[in-house]
């Protein structure tokens, strides 16, 4: 009896550590949303490979969100609850004349629709009310926009 208990008490050991080991390679590299660059790859089922610095964002510790469109620098509010409801409202952007201004149009109305959001390893999902509106990928940690204030 002794050996069974010891044996199944080994199994259900190796088994947890086991399916446990994706999920601490995934915690390793998920990264925190507020302090962390993201640059837009996915808005609406549709892939993007934007420029260095444009279509990204940045949430701070003091509620506010600063980022780049196209070409435009926005600002905006957000908040995150625990069970990663996520609204950015009051979005603020300049007014430069872009080349593409649909495209930025489309990228700051994602924003404003978003309900909520999971994490992927290094990668943002954003979703309202359940639907994918768009994908954003953490740039490295020693990257900060030279467009974003001190």
């Amino acid at each position: 009896m002794k050996r069974a208990l010891l044996f199944l008490s080994a199994i259900f050991f190796i088994v947890v550590a086991v399916g446990c080991c994706d999920c601490r390679k995934r915690s390793k590299l998920e990264r925190p949303l507020v302090g962390t660059t993201w640059q837009l790859v996915q808005i609406m089922a549709h892939d993007v490979t934007p420029d260095d610095e444009c279509y990204t964002l940045q949430f701070r510790s003091n509620g506010t969100a600063t980022g780049k469109g196209g070409c435009n620098v926005f600002t905006a509010t957000f908040s995150v609850s625990s069970s990663r409801q996520l609204t950015i409202s009051n979005i603020g952007a300049t007014r430069r004349l872009c080349p593409d201004s649909e495209a930025e149009s489309a990228f700051f109305d994602m924003l404003d629709r978003v309900t909520h959001y999971e994490m992927d390893a290094d990668i943002m999902i954003l979703l309202s009310n359940g639907t994918l509106v768009g994908m954003m990928k953490a740039l490295p940690a020693d990257t900060e926009p030279s467009y974003l204030p001190l």
